[in-house]
């Protein structure tokens, strides 16, 4: 069982969109987890072996309890009834109380897709006679991750992730098939002669400022957040 799982398209997504949430989630003790919906096999650099070592050591710095395979097929990734069964059980089996998807608009097709698929998976899970092994469960709230996305709104909230930025980037760095000698891929875009790596940590350290903090990461949701007590709403006006 886990309490927080992404589910994301490819390996090395989690690790870019919301490793330092993992990271930290699992520094408070909460178990954690990532379903790579694919293996990245179709990727322009790397092979699906090498990308499985790098994965496998991205989800030790990350600290997670569980990280497993779909197995649905890369660049051709589809919100369709086969899949949402796979991942539906794969959701039951894990059991988390929060899931976090990518943001369901994206430049690659199969975010796009991941983002639909889990959260209609998260739905399938809780049904008691879908055609799924294990036994119903659905989460309780799904979030969304906003970073390095140009959208016209604000996140909803953002997780202080100082403590854990040098590791998020470690884990991002066990790509090296991926990252090593790059600027930019997909939704990041270059900073001139500034390093991937580095253009990370300047996305984090701009919504880390949103929190009057070193380092953050944004995230989003359709539920509006419920506060009890005003006096505990902790990001200063002036």
């Amino acid at each position: 069982m886990t309490d927080i799982v992404a589910i994301m398209a490819h390996p090395d997504d989690a690790e870019l969109l919301c490793g330092g949430l993992l990271i930290r989630s699992a520094d408070l003790g909460h178990r954690t987890g990532i379903i790579d919906l694919t293996g990245g096999e179709r990727g322009s650099a790397g092979s699906a072996g090498l990308r499985e070592r790098e994965a496998t050591e991205a989800g030790r710095i990350l600290g997670l309890d569980a990280r497993v395979h779909a197995g649905l097929p890369d660049g051709e990734l589809e919100n369709s009834p086969a899949a949402r069964l796979v991942v539906a059980g794969l959701i039951r089996e894990l059991r988390p109380r929060v899931v976090i998807l990518h943001w369901p608009i994206g430049r690659h097709p199969d975010h796009r897709a991941a983002s639909e698929l889990g959260r209609d998976a998260c739905f399938i899970a809780g049904l008691s006679h879908a055609p799924v092994d294990h036994s119903p469960h659905r989460p309780s709230k799904v979030i969304y991750c906003a970073s390095y996305r140009e959208e016209p709104v604000q996140p909803s909230f953002v997780v202080d992730i100082t403590d854990q930025i040098d590791r998020k980037i470690d884990a991002i760095r066990a790509y090296g098939s991926q990252f090593d000698g790059k600027a930019g891929v997909g939704d990041i875009f270059g900073g001139g002669d500034r390093e991937l790596y580095d253009q990370v940590r300047v996305h984090a350290a701009h919504y880390g400022s949103l929190i009057r903090r070193p380092y953050g990461e944004p995230y989003w949701m359709r539920e509006t957040m419920r506060i009890d007590d005003v006096l505990d709403l902790n990001v200063s006006t002036f």
